[in-house]
């Protein structure tokens, strides 16, 4: 059981829990389009065991299991995306009208439930018609971003408990334009650059659509990862604040302060486009709360190669199934600095925290227990931040189901739900049950 409980926190605090569009639903199904994903994937040597996303969980049908289990944790709001591929297949053009009613029907699921919907719209398979056109490195997918807004926000929108354009903008620029890791796989500074400020570009886009519906409670969603110097020295310093401000600072001082910095502007500014700074009129669209996915940090030496000039150093502390060290004093670090430097009273929101865990199956019982542990710490770390007047006012555990993790397949569990990848069976794990036992009371 967690130590923690809903009575330890404010009245009115959210607890929800998080998935993703291609992660779950099975983009083989209802007529959506091929991604950049499904070609990364089928690609050898991208993926692990060339796994991909044409089936996942099969959310698209089993979505009511799936809701009910939600539903019964005890958790106020589901977290879930929308992906471009299915609403518009080609990315832009007619809409697709199966596409449409599924997610119609979802939102409709989720409030029979009680379950707050929290869409987020793009969770990284770009229809694969705009890959082939430049995906995020072509300026005018803010304009083809902002479009599928319409679309989808326009049969959707009236439902919607909160909103934000795209998770985690540091995967879809750097991870996937300068390491590589993820799709569409390119290791080149200069796609990294534009994609990093279309992504930027597209956010704002998306939030002035949704503004122009009659929407609120809009948001953006970071992923932030703590940088700790591998030693004192004045070398070792700059390389980590060379990786926050890459990592970090880029994209929340895009959005809160209309300006990237120097730091990360040494290696990009050349690449970027011609008059960049004009788009921060855009970039900048005021929001209602900003999102933090929270998992690790990272300790960063110094390295004499070409920019950015640092590595990462593995880490002494005890580590996740991911390999990522487990640190939940950076989630309170991030939440206070956070609140200090970039957003001020604006309520904060922790919109994935969670851990990949080698689960353990006993007479169909799933034993998690390294999990359970992993979430009381990083809510403690979140009380801390409360306690001393931060507004935070939400937190998401990732994730709901076990599912597609990205390059990795499927041997990496992230989920409260154990799910059988062969037969597709869910059973909640320990993990879920402690959760249930915190937010309603059940034993």
């Amino acid at each position: 059981m967690f130590r923690n409980n809903r009575a330890d926190f404010p009245k009115e605090f959210l607890f929800g829990t998080a998935t993703s569009a291609y992660q779950i639903e099975g983009h083989g199904f209802g007529g959506a389009g091929a991604t950049h994903w499904d070609s990364f994937a089928a690609t050898p040597g991208n993926v692990v065991r060339a796994e991909h996303g044409q089936r996942a969980c099969d959310h698209y049908h089993r979505y009511a299991e799936d809701l009910d289990l939600a539903a019964a944790a005890g958790v106020d709001c589901y977290r879930f995306s929308t992906s471009w591929a299915r609403v518009m297949p080609e990315g832009r053009g007619a809409p697709n009208p199966e596409g449409l009613d599924f997610y119609d029907r979802l939102t409709d699921a989720m409030l029979e439930r009680g379950l707050k919907p929290c869409v987020t719209l793009y969770h990284w398979e770009l229809p694969q018609a705009l890959a082939d056109l430049g995906g995020w490195r072509n300026g005018e997918i803010a304009k083809w971003f902002g479009d599928y807004t319409e679309v989808i926000m326009s049969r959707i929108g009236d439902r919607m408990y909160s909103a934000a354009p795209i998770n985690e903008p540091w995967c879809v620029g750097w991870l996937s334009h300068f390491l590589g890791h993820h799709a569409p796989g390119l290791r080149d500074i200069r796609a990294t650059a534009r994609a990093m400020h279309h992504v930027m570009l597209a956010h704002g886009t998306a939030i002035q659509v949704m503004r122009a519906r009659g929407m609120g409670n809009l948001g953006g969603v970071f992923n932030l990862e703590w940088a700790t110097p591998v030693d004192d020295s004045a070398a070792a310093q700059q390389a980590a604040a060379r990786y926050d401000a890459i990592y970090n600072g880029f994209f929340l001082g895009g959005v809160f302060h209309g300006r990237y910095p120097d730091l990360a502007l040494e290696g990009l500014e050349p690449q970027l486009p011609q008059r960049w700074q004009d788009d921060f009129a855009t970039i900048t669209a005021p929001v209602d709360w900003c999102g933090i996915n929270y998992y690790t940090r990272k300790r960063i030496a110094p390295d004499t190669g070409p920019w950015p000039h640092y590595a990462e150093v593995d880490g002494p502390l005890p580590k996740t199934q991911m390999g990522w060290e487990i640190y939940p004093q950076g989630l309170y670090d991030f939440l206070t600095r956070t609140a200090r430097e970039y957003t001020g009273d604006l309520p904060l929101l922790v919109t994935e925290n969670g851990m990949a865990n080698a689960d353990v199956v006993t007479d169909g019982a799933v034993q998690d227990s390294a999990r359970v542990a992993f979430v009381d710490a990083h809510l403690d770390a979140l009380r801390r931040a409360i306690a001393e007047g931060v507004p935070v006012q939400g937190y998401f555990l990732w994730s709901l189901l076990d599912n597609y993790e990205w390059a990795l397949g499927y041997e990496k569990r992230f989920g409260l739900v154990h799910v059988d990848f062969d037969t597709l069976k869910r059973t909640p794990k320990a993990s879920y049950h402690a959760l249930q036992s915190a937010l309603t009371g059940a034993r």
